[in-house]
């Protein structure tokens, strides 16, 4: 009798809704029955439990993580004729968030292993107009700080932590979001620590910015009618903060639960003629948001792996140098090869809290056998 195949969902979104649902359901109930459904005490003690488990003294609790970025910069005043130091990697959410701001995203390359910004080529790209750093976390794995504030610190930036796929993630020891001046979260379902719906944070240790931020958030306006900026809406669902709270508890034991699928894929998948791995540099604790890996068939693999009912996604096909998006700034093919040839390579596969050692088993032996044939 043959084993059925094996159906992979490259994101499973309903398995943590049933782990968590009697204490989900119960959050929902006690909110409605509440009849506060705006900012107030849920929001606060989702704020107070997010901060502290992040090392830092302030979390401002925002409608998404894009808001999260763009309320930092806001607040630290960065707009028109400034520019900020983003990786030429990333999510397009990442220079969105400089743009809104008015500023100028300037792109840097990854440094290959790794694909985070290399922080060796950030002090070129320095001018008397940056006025931040906006280092991201790509993949869970928190980016070459202790060099980033090195530069930072010479030439008097801020250093703006992106850190929506790194709930969980330390460098040195110290948490994402307690790593920079300020770091932007994203609670998006499919995050680490995600909501059930859109939702996002500001963690700091800037009183003075947590303090900005919360009036950015809520029309410029700590006390109703009584507006002191022109702010924006943009303030946490209580809901989500609901939701947020509960599954916090859950974070380190899920993310733990990455780590071992992380461990199985690098120790099945090494050796592989002509697949790249992910490298995780030493005293990083990388959160495992996302298992990618890199080959030039990688085309051909994402198809091999569909044929077989196993989901893949590529983060990111279209760098944002080369969308359409940012057409004004004039990029071309080449401006920035690492990336271009990360976009062309790169491939993430499933990986989450609740994938199964024999379904990730299951992958292994069907990557075995793609490139198994690539040799014969």
């Amino acid at each position: 009798m043959h084993k059925p195949i094996l159906d992979v969902p490259f994101l499973d979104m309903k398995s943590p809704y049933v782990e968590l649902r009697e204490q989900l359901d119960a959050a929902y109930h006690r909110i409605m029955e509440s009849g506060w459904y705006v900012l107030g005490e849920e929001v606060e003690s989702f704020e107070e439990e997010f901060s502290r488990y992040c090392g830092a003294k302030y979390c401002v609790g925002v409608g998404n993580g894009l808001e999260a970025l763009h309320l930092i910069l806001r607040a630290y005043g960065i707009g028109p004729g400034d520019e900020v130091i983003v990786p030429a990697n990333t999510y397009i959410a990442t220079w969105l968030a400089v743009s809104y701001a008015g500023a100028k995203p300037v792109p840097v390359e990854p440094d290959e292993q790794t694909c985070n910004i290399n922080p060796e080529q950030i002090e070129s790209a320095v001018t008397e107009r940056t006025r931040a750093i906006l280092p991201v976390h790509l993949y869970g794995q928190a980016a070459a700080m202790l060099p980033i504030k090195a530069i930072a610190n010479k030439y008097g930036l801020r250093v703006i932590e992106d850190a929506a796929q790194a709930q969980g993630a330390r460098c040195d020891g110290k948490m994402a979001g307690n790593l920079g001046d300020a770091a932007g979260f994203s609670f998006y379902p499919g995050k680490n620590l995600g909501a059930l719906g859109d939702a996002g944070a500001v963690v700091t240790n800037d009183e003075a910015l947590a303090s900005r931020v919360r009036l950015l958030r809520n029309y410029g306006s700590s006390i109703k009618y009584h507006n002191e900026l022109k702010g924006y809406n943009s303030r946490l669902d209580v809901l989500q903060a609901a939701f947020l709270r509960i599954k916090l508890r859950y974070l380190d034991e899920w993310n733990a639960r990455r780590a071992k699928i992380a461990a199985r894929y690098l120790a099945g998948l090494k050796n592989i003629r002509g697949l790249v791995l992910p490298y995780t540099p030493p005293l990083v604790d990388n959160a495992w948001h996302i298992f990618h890996v890199r080959c030039e068939q990688r085309n051909e693999l994402q198809q091999f792996l569909h044929d077989r009912r196993i989901g893949t996604l590529i983060h990111y096909p279209i760098p944002p140098h080369l969308s359409q998006a940012y057409r004004e700034m004039n990029f071309v093919e080449g401006d920035f090869p690492i990336t271009e040839k990360i976009s062309q390579t790169t491939l993430s596969i499933p990986i989450g809290p609740h994938l199964q050692q024999d379904q990730a088993n299951y992958i292994i032996v069907r990557f075995k056998s793609f490139f198994e044939g690539l040799a014969a």
